[in-house]
């Protein structure tokens, strides 16, 4: 499978758009640090049940940016709390999210029946930037996987900004995210995320009860393993296997995710609306171990053989940090400016690995 691009995602938008002009209508809700458009497409709501020719006022006002094609007679958001927001591309190494957005929607035009009074909106990629860094489009390994890899720093990751920058310096991409939540006041916010080894799980800031049987159901039948121990949420309440419910201020487990105050993300601004918002986790290459219930025969052996193997490659790291740093000593300019190849918007000057 070859994951598309931002500029791909965007095109295959416009010619769904073109395709159903009474349904589906395709906008520009901002613009990246490096001037990349950052695309919401939306598939407007039926008036009832099955009524799939009767669409009801969904999309938001028309962008300056807007192009012939683009802009449907799907009207004006209502914001009223009947609307369901999918953000995909949240993180750019996760590449899955904009082609499963894709997907949905053309799945919402062939059933209307998740649109009877509600409407879709789908959040394309929301660092455009970031992803065109991610060299990945056809990863065949874990290793080829992560030789293109690249992730911005938590403070350069749309969702995860607003919990760890002041309001006065948060970057487009999520002044654009949160500009949407505003304006649609989403009942449901289901943010696209993936993993590159385990199962699948969702994590939600709230209860949603009766989630965790269709979830199930849908992971068997796609052979997809569900992950009970996800290192995110552990300690986490779970109503069912797979799902997680991030725990609420002064619980114990309160502290076990992220030092940072994860109610200041994007994840939580859709419950200034009394909106709940899932975040999706699905592996990019599964494993059966994860879904084990178990026990592990020897788990401080286990652990004692992990922490020796990861000092291990945390000592060949800093090696080649250390070699890296001779060759970029003053006099060497030149050969670093050979080995450098990845043009980097200027938005993000360095990459982390595994950051939130």
């Amino acid at each position: 499978m070859c994951y598309p691009t931002p500029q791909e995602l965007g095109l295959a938008a416009r010619a769904l758009a073109d395709e159903h002009p009474g349904e589906v209508r395709l906008r520009q809700a901002g613009t990246s640090r490096a001037g990349q458009p950052i695309w919401v497409l939306s598939v407007a709501a039926t008036a009832g049940p099955g009524g799939a020719n009767s669409p009801v006022d969904t999309a938001g006002p028309v962008d300056a940016a807007d192009t012939a094609g683009t802009a449907g007679p799907a009207g004006t958001a209502r914001g009223d709390g009947r609307d369901v927001l999918v953000v995909a591309g949240a993180h750019a190494n996760e590449p899955v999210g904009g082609a499963t957005a894709l997907s949905l929607a053309r799945r919402l035009l062939r059933d209307p029946a998740p649109r009877a009074g509600c409407g879709w909106h789908f959040l394309l990629c929301a660092d455009p930037d970031g992803a065109d860094l991610h060299r990945t489009p056809r990863p065949y390994s874990l290793l080829d996987y992560h030789r293109g890899f690249y992730r911005p720093p938590g403070p350069e990751q749309p969702e995860w900004a607003p919990s760890l920058l002041p309001a006065d310096r948060l970057p487009p991409e999520t002044l654009a995210l949160i500009a949407l939540i505003d304006e649609l006041r989403p009942v449901l916010q289901v943010s696209l995320h993936a993993t590159d080894l385990g199962g699948s799980w969702v994590q939600l800031t709230r209860d949603i009860p009766g989630l965790a049987e269709p979830f199930g159901k849908s992971a068997a039948e796609l052979r997809i393993p569900v992950e009970n121990g996800a290192s995110d949420a552990a300690g986490w309440p779970s109503p069912g296997p797979g799902i997680f419910v991030i725990p609420q201020p002064g619980s114990e487990a309160a502290g076990a995710f992220h030092p940072e105050d994860t109610r200041l993300s994007t994840w939580y601004h859709a419950h200034r609306y009394e909106g709940t918002t899932a975040i999706v986790e699905v592996p990019m290459w599964a494993s059966d171990l994860v879904d084990d219930p178990a026990p592990h025969p020897d788990p401080r052996g286990a652990l004692r053989m992990l922490a020796g193997r990861l000092a291990a490659d945390a000592a060949l790291v800093g090696a080649a940090r250390e070699r890296a740093g001779r060759r970029d000593r003053p006099g060497r300019a030149r050969g670093r400016a050979r080995t450098r190849t990845r043009p980097r918007p200027r938005c993000c000057a360095r990459s982390t690995g595994h950051s939130p």
